[in-house]
């Protein structure tokens, strides 16, 4: 790696530790954040659905801004609508604010959050390209991973402890000053290199423009089409399992206000990202194509949990939560790279995005549906039921392996 190339990734994860950091601290806590404030399981989930299908909603109009107007300036729109949005969050906790009310601001979230999904990924590609870099993606983005799992380490555990001596609210406080600084970091870091934002006075029609090379380079790409396919299974259940263990792991200790605990089930997955960032270009390199990593990550991953659905001990449901999260964990970079070794400059953060915008959309479904199990036979059976729905991701992972692209043999360095 040139000093050039070296220098972009240290952008990117000083960018990527930040933002990490900041949204961890309350990953440990939102679902115990919510029912505290007087939300059922199917509302505090139903919450959570409405954060994603802000993120359907949004992802496409975002992908403008950040093709349109660079990915800098995305993501500084970024970190100030989830400033905001996250304050509001506070405030409604301490109102004990009606269901709807929550609905809303949960849409605003998910808006910052749109304005982030490729973008940043998008910057990175662009730039190491630009500067030269001829090695293999994986590398680069197993090291985001891993800075990504060691903020998340640390904000999750914090985040857990910090509540249990203060109380649920501070967390999401401590967010926003992290994100405030974040905006200041990036202000001063962040310039896009390699590719060059074509501005259109008409937003409208720039996002139907972005709208079609979606369709276009994504959903009329076979590969491509195949693993965007997969997404709502993938991502729709990771998103409600993540949430869920925090409830869950506190039944099975027997202490629902030890807030520590939630926290701990946040740092294993933490953990689990950081030994999987690390493990994926290892793991790539022993096989020949990527969907091999793809499917045995996918279908490993949903076995265990069924497996975690049947299980009544606490520490057993901890081992089996961080083998779930190092299987999914190793096909994460692995799976960013064959999507963007795919994608042309041009369209990759849009591309990037309707990826993303594939996955919420299945987070909106499955977790009102997985909430309302969990309402009617516990948390054990939607766990089960999480497993189950994921298994489908798998067909549509082979699909893709069957297209045969060069992607999915591209050389691991």
């Amino acid at each position: 790696m040139n000093p050039a190339a070296r220098k972009v990734q240290r952008i990117y994860l000083t960018l990527t530790l930040g933002n990490t950091l900041a949204a961890s601290f309350i990953w440990g806590i939102n679902t115990l954040f919510l029912l505290d404030a007087g939300l059922s399981n199917l509302e505090a989930f139903a919450a959570n659905a409405f954060f994603t299908a802000g993120m359907v909603i949004f992802e496409v109009p975002t992908g403008v801004v950040a093709d349109g107007w660079g990915r800098r300036v995305s993501f500084l729109l970024g970190t100030a609508t989830l400033s905001v949005s996250t304050l509001l969050y506070y405030f409604l906790w301490q109102l004990s604010a009606p269901f709807w009310s929550w609905a809303v601001v949960s849409v605003l979230l998910g808006l910052g959050f749109t304005f982030f999904s490729g973008a940043v990924e998008a910057w990175l590609v662009d730039a190491l390209h630009f500067s030269g870099y001829d090695g293999a993606l994986e590398t680069v983005l197993g090291r985001g991973q891993m800075v990504s799992g060691t903020a998340m380490l640390i904000g999750s555990v914090a985040g857990g402890v910090i509540a249990q001596a203060t109380d649920l609210g501070v967390p999401f406080l401590l967010r926003v000053g992290v994100l405030m600084a974040m905006f200041t970091v990036a202000l001063w870091l962040m310039h896009d290199v390699g590719f060059t934002p074509e501005r259109s006075a008409h937003p409208l029609r720039a996002t139907r423009a972005v709208l079609a090379a979606s369709i276009e380079k994504g959903l009329k790409n076979p590969p491509v089409r195949y693993v965007m396919l997969s997404a709502p299974f993938t991502a729709g259940v990771g998103i409600y399992v993540f949430y869920a263990l925090q409830p869950f792991l506190l039944e099975l200790f027997g202490d629902r206000g030890a807030y520590a605990i939630a926290g701990l089930a946040a740092a294993i997955v933490a953990g689990a990202e950081i030994l999987g960032g690390w493990l994926a270009p290892r793991v790539r390199r022993l096989v020949r194509k990527r969907t091999t990593v793809l499917i045995l990550s996918g279908a490993g991953s949903a076995v265990i949990l069924v497996a975690l659905g049947f299980t009544r001990e606490f520490w057993v449901a901890l081992v089996l939560l961080a083998l779930w999260a190092l299987v999914a964990e190793v096909g994460t970079p692995v799976g960013q790279a064959y999507l963007n070794d795919m994608i042309e400059s041009r369209q990759r953060a849009t591309v990037l995005s309707f990826a993303s915008l594939m996955g919420s959309s299945g987070g909106v479904v499955v977790q009102p549906l997985l909430g309302r199990t969990a309402d009617v036979s516990g948390y054990p059976a939607s766990l089960a039921v999480s497993g189950v729905l994921q298994i489908l991701a798998v067909p549509f992972l082979y699909a893709s392996r069957r297209q045969g692209a060069a992607a999915d043999e591209s050389h691991a360095r």
